[in-house]
Formats: C-alpha cells, structure tokens, sequence
C-alpha cells in the first residue's frame, strides 16, 4: 500500500532568493518502490536526468528497480523549482531454489530460444506502448487490490536457481491457489498482451495502467479477455494455472514502470489471513 514519505530536499533554488517547498511524497523509497507527488501544473521534473510524466493537475510519478543506486536527484523546475535528493532504501533478497521444472524451460533448444526470442519481442511492444490515459494512472495511484488471495509462495527480488542452475531474479509475487481460480484485474486498465501459451509464462496479460505503467499476470490456465478491452478493478481477467515454466499452480503477478521493476507487494494491502 501506498504510504507518506517526507523528502528532505539538499539543494533548493527559488526566484529572488525565496525558498521553494519541495512535494511531499507517497509511496516507498526503496528499491522495487513507487513514488508519486504533485506540483505546479505546467512543471517539469526530471528523476536522475530522465524527463518524468506530469499530468495536468501536476502529479508525477516514479519507481526504482531491484538494484537501484543509493540515492537519486529529483530535479523540478518551473513556478517553484526545487532539488531533491532521496536516499533510496537497500533490500536483502532471499535465494531461491526451484527443483521440478521442465528441463526445457532451463537448457532450452535453438528451437525454443528462437521462440523466446519471438515472444520476448511481443512483450516488450505491449509494454512500449504509451497509453496516456490520466484516469487509470490516478486510478492507480489511488491503491491496489490483490488479484488474488492465497499463499504467498514466492516474493520481490529473490535469486532464483532452477533445478540447480541460476536464472534472472524473481521480479513478482506469486500467490499459490488451486487451479481455476480466478484472477481479477488489481486495479484499472487496458489489456495490451493475451498470450495463453507463451515459453516460460504460459497464458499471460499484460494490463496497462497508463504512462509506462503496467500489471503482468502469469502462468495462467485460462484467458478470459482480448488486446484492447478495458478493464475495471475487479474485472475477471483469467484463472490460475501451472502453465509454463512452473512446478505447481500459483499466480505471478508482475509490475512495470517504463524499463523498471517494481514490487507489486509494496502497492497493496497486507494478504488477508486465509
């Protein structure tokens, strides 16, 4: 869930010597974090260089990847221009070991590399995607819910060894329930990616959230929606499945800000009790 966060700004100019008030900020100053603020509508902000969004009411966002450096410089300049330096919390990350996989899944073949590489290029164009829409951004911004509610098998972050050979970190939730439960969408958005097969995420949705914001839903059994359908929170979207690379039923629910990671754990409620 979403929560406060004071920012002490290091460096503040302001016209004719007057001091600015930097935003106060929302969200989590760590890594796999999001953080949102707002200022004068008409500003420009910058995160280590990079141009951030600014909506119209003058909200703007940002998230932190995995290893994210220690510190990053919020720039803003406009009406009340202001510097910030934000010290970024370090995480230790759990190893973990997945004994079961299909093979195939850890050595895959020159076949299957040539089809992951196929597959990694429609993910990566529904998440290019721009979709400026301030509503599902705000709507976002506003909280999450649990796609669904379970077990928590596997968390943010953590090394993974598959059958004894190390992979990518983890960069999900999972959420271990029974086949055919349903997956309901966390929060607003439009369906950029219905894959049901894909090579290590079997049936997956990608759910756009606005501005480089996006959900990614995996190893699901069934797809309930299209490219291009609008969904509400609450809106079914699919079942739960042990579809690709998978040893047992559970779903791994992913987040994106542009090229960043962020950790969907962090956006919502703790798991009720079960």
């Amino acid at each position: 869930m979403l929560t406060r966060v004071i920012a002490t700004c290091a460096v503040l100019c302001a016209p004719l010597n007057v001091l600015a008030a930097c935003p106060d900020l929302e969200g989590n100053l760590i890594q796999g974090g999001l953080v949102y603020g707002e200022v004068a509508p008409g500003s420009q902000v910058t995160l280590d260089g990079d141009a951030l969004t600014v909506l119209e009411d003058g909200t703007f966002f940002a998230g932190f990847g995995r290893d994210n450096a220690a510190t990053a410089e919020l720039v803003i300049t406009g009406d009340s221009p202001c510097t910030q330096t934000f010290n970024i919390a370090s995480r230790e990350y759990r190893i973990s070991r997945v004994e079961g996989v299909p093979q195939k899944t850890v050595t895959p073949s020159e076949e299957h590399l040539a089809r992951i590489r196929r597959e990694r290029a429609l993910v990566s164009a529904a998440k290019r995607q721009r979709l400026d829409r301030e509503d599902l951004l705000l709507g976002a911004l506003a909280g999450f819910e649990w796609p669904a509610t379970g077990r928590i098998s596997g968390v943010y972050g953590s090394q993974r060894f598959y059958n004894g050979k190390p992979g990518n970190p983890h960069y999900g939730v999972d959420v271990a329930v029974p086949t055919g439960t349903p997956v309901y969408a966390p929060t607003a958005g439009v369906v950029t990616l219905a894959e049901d097969d894909l090579f290590y995420s079997g049936g997956t949705v990608i759910l756009d959230h606005g501005f480089g914001l996006s959900s990614s839903f995996l190893h699901m059994s069934k797809i309930h929606v299209e490219v291009g359908q609008e969904l509400k929170t609450g809106d079914l979207l699919g079942e739960v499945g042990a579809t690709g690379r998978a040893t047992g039923p559970h779903l791994d629910w992913r987040m994106s800000w542009r090229n960043q990671r962020v950790d969907p754990q962090l956006l919502v409620p703790p798991m009720p009790e079960q």
